[in-house]
């Protein structure tokens, strides 16, 4: 059976695959393993606005509360929210109903530990053994030992505080537009952006439970691109569906990626001198462009597998303070245990104006290698690795680049994907030979 717990929690089409019954069993196992130590597990829960949140939210309560655990109710919040008021507040774990930049019939589970980390793989493969046993022998507490609820949406505005606190200064004299991807930064993020005196028009902040990621937020830049050039904007920012990721747009509309907006925030913290090691960690599909700017300035990057799992582990490992993907999923592990895309978009406005200069000067200093990504939807992921004609087609690709370029192929961890990413110095080139890989995949696994 596959596992049920993926890269990024659980996750399916809502009241298909993730069901309230799934949700409810989830709640009842989570508040056993922590009730271990705590006779009340406490769980601060946080959603994104999708309609089936309401739905998975109170059948996660109310299996918390029928393993007599309490259960916090954040409302609509952005997942590094969850994460920093799980760890402030002294609570046994964090639990996020959300499924990031999945449309939104999709939804998803995710725990963080108390600690505000996402969980261990040990311990989701015991509460994945907790969730499947049958008959759940789990206890059912009665009388006053029942769990219970307490709503807490307030909490929202110590969140955005502690985000404000992570730049120094005021924003005044920009004007930036913000576009919240109709999801759980809908609130904080003009609500910051505002308090530091910046000039903000907001785009996407109407949240109707189907909108979610609709043509928005950071899977979705021309609307944002449009509204910065309408308006002379002298920076765009978007956030994703859960708001743990932020992507840009330059005052000429040009898109910034994450991998430029590391770089720019990484510069920052060279001058200053607050970057550990001069050293930034990045995902292996991060642009060879981004090696070539740190290595001209001074610094250099340590390379990880795709994942921000990989990513915050390596910067633990290393004691590094800043890394992240070229989404736009960014770690800034002094502030945060997880990527922000508040903090993210706070620390890129700040670094903007002590700057000086024009977005598009701050993204420029990286030219990006040409680099084509393409999602193949397949029956099954499973084997491909493993599947001759696909690494025949792949090895030809490689070839033909040669050491001016790579190739890179690798399954979605949450959807039923096939991406294919190929980079070097002529595009026409990559489209053909990423054209041949996805021809030969779409044989080999549909």
């Amino acid at each position: 059976m596959a596992r049920l717990f993926g890269t990024d929690g659980v996750r399916g089409l809502a009241n298909a695959e993730l069901t309230p019954e799934l949700a409810f069993k989830m709640g009842r196992a989570a508040t056993y393993y922590f009730g271990k130590e705590h006779k009340c597990p406490v769980f601060y829960i946080g959603r994104d606005t999708r309609i089936s949140g309401h739905m998975l939210e109170a059948a996660l309560a109310a299996g918390i509360c029928s393993a007599g655990g309490e259960a916090v109710l954040l409302g609509v919040v952005p997942t590094p929210a969850v994460a920093y008021l799980t760890q402030k507040h002294g609570a046994q774990a964090g639990v996020v109903i959300s499924a990031s930049h999945n449309p939104f019939p999709d939804n998803g589970i995710k725990f963080f530990a108390g600690t505000g980390y996402k969980l261990p793989d040990t311990v989701e493969d015991e509460l994945e053994k907790l969730i499947a046993a049958a008959p759940d022998t789990m206890p059912r507490p009665t009388a006053g030992d029942v769990g219970f609820i307490t709503y807490k949406h307030d909490l929202l505005q110590e969140y955005v505080d502690y985000a404000l606190a992570t730049v120094d200064g005021s924003l005044s004299g920009l004007k930036i537009v913000v576009d919240c991807a109709n999801g759980a930064a809908y609130e904080a993020a003009p609500a910051a952006f505002r308090k530091l005196g910046a000039e903000v028009i907001v785009l996407n902040d109407k949240p109707n439970g189907s909108n979610i990621n609709a043509g928005c937020g950071s899977t979705h830049l021309e609307q944002l691109q449009a509204a910065v050039a309408q308006n002379k904007a002298d920076i765009g920012l978007a956030n994703d569906g859960d708001a743990d990721r932020c992507l840009a747009v330059d005052e000429a509309g040009e898109a910034v990626d994450g991998d430029q907006i590391m770089l720019i925030c990484a510069l920052e913290m060279l001058k200053r001198n607050t970057l550990p090691d001069k050293t930034l960690v990045a995902t292996v599909m991060s642009n060879l462009g981004l090696h070539q700017a740190m290595k001209n300035a001074g610094g250099k990057v340590l390379v990880t597998p795709v994942g921000d799992r990989y990513v915050l582990e390596a910067m633990l490992k290393n004691k590094l303070v800043l890394g992240g993907e070229q989404s736009g999923h960014i770690i800034f592990s002094q502030y945060s245990t997880t990527g922000d895309g508040l903090i993210t978009a706070l620390k890129l406005a700040a670094a903007l104006k002590q700057s000086g200069k024009k977005m598009s000067q701050l993204a420029h200093v990286m030219t990006r290698f040409p680099q084509l990504l393409v999602n193949i939807r397949v029956r099954s992921k499973q084997g491909w690795e493993n599947n001759a004609a696909i690494a025949a087609a792949i090895q030809a690709g490689e070839q033909e680049l040669d050491d001016n370029g790579r190739i890179l192929v690798r399954p979605s961890g949450t959807e039923p994907l096939i991406r294919v990413m190929a980079e070097g110095p002529v595009l026409p080139d990559l489209e053909r030979i990423v054209a041949t890989i996805a021809e030969v995949i779409k044989q080999e696994q549909s």
